[in-house]
């Protein structure tokens, strides 16, 4: 009995101590961001990049499986992580990247192109690290079922939860997502504030008297004081990282299950480069064939010096006056 006991007041203590204190419900939202084997200098900086910007990540070994994916399910599990960024790299050039929401799902898979770090692009713009972002998306994520799965599951990896331990309390940049073509474009800005154009006034003449000036001193505390401060203007700076991703399928559970979506229009870049080089190969069998009809007229009017000689006739002029 006092076993009993002793685990129904454990499991008493644990509901009470996930209870918030203030009534407020956390948004508790951890991410394990990790790659597989074979990732190029290009893939891994756009991990670390993307890594800088999420406080609430926790970057992990590279992963050996690339089959098995649903062992990832372990892992997050072991770290206490609820949501999975994976980078699947294929034949060192082409680069998946996996989004799920551990353990029930649901998983999208992209492709991702036309990657640019943030050491190659070299903007001038920079954030603060570990603020948090704003995340934009385009209007057109509400007009499609498999587009708003999408917009949930970018919101909960990528966007930072409010009194994060490891957050800044502050929002300096924007994290873009607009679709055009069927594709998803990201793109990232800083947010930078100027003081707006003001008319100026008397105090900041040359010939303003001291009076002037002290009740303008008087103003700009009163105003300081009730918050009426100069407007600030906003302006956006691109920063990067920035990349183009492409939804493959979208999966019910994670890293499995029935497929919700399933893109029709993809085309593999396997298949895109054996169009490539099977495009490459007619020009030459164009001319294989071409060398091939030539000979064999050659060989028909007897005019090869390696071949058989095409036979006199019996009427030609040099057997006639011979």
């Amino acid at each position: 009995m006092a076993a009993v006991y002793k685990a129904l007041s454990k499991s008493v203590n644990d509901n009470k101590s996930d209870a918030p204190t203030d009534g407020v419900k956390r948004n508790k939202q951890r991410v394990l961001i990790l790659s597989s084997r074979g990732v190029t200098y290009r893939h891994r900086h756009l991990l670390k990049d993307l890594a800088s910007m999420m406080p609430h990540g926790r970057v992990d070994a590279k992963f050996d499986q690339k089959k098995k994916l649903g062992e990832l399910n372990e892992l997050a599990e072991l770290y206490n992580c609820n949501n999975i960024c994976f980078f699947e790299a294929r034949k060192g050039q082409d680069l998946y990247l996996w989004l799920a929401k551990a353990p029930n799902g649901p998983t999208c898979k992209f492709l991702v192109t036309n990657i640019h770090t943030m050491e190659e692009l070299s903007f001038n713009g920079n954030c603060l690290k570990g603020s948090r972002p704003i995340l934009s998306f385009d209007n057109t994520f509400d007009a499609e079922p498999h587009l708003q799965v999408i917009k949930q599951l970018l919101l909960q990896t990528m966007g930072v939860p409010p009194h994060q331990k490891r957050s800044k309390p502050f929002i300096d940049h924007v994290l873009s997502f607009s679709v055009a073509d069927g594709r998803i474009f990201m793109r990232v800005y800083q947010l930078q504030e100027t003081e707006g154009t003001g008319t100026t006034t008397d105090a900041t003449t040359e010939e303003a008297t001291v009076k002037e000036k002290e009740k303008e001193k008087e103003k700009k505390k009163q105003q300081r004081r009730s918050g009426l401060e100069k407007e600030l203007d906003l302006s956006l700076l691109e920063i990067g990282p920035r990349c183009v991703l492409q939804p493959i399928i979208i999966q019910e559970g994670s890293f499995g299950g029935a497929l919700l979506y399933e893109n029709k229009h993809f085309v593999s870049p396997n298949q895109v480069r054996a169009d490539m080089r099977r495009k490459g190969a007619t020009k030459s069998n164009t001319r294989a064939a071409q060398s091939i009809d030539r000979q064999s007229k050659l060989d028909t009017l007897g005019l090869r010096t390696e071949g058989e000689k095409k036979k006199a006739d019996q009427l030609d002029s040099r057997k006639l006056f011979a």
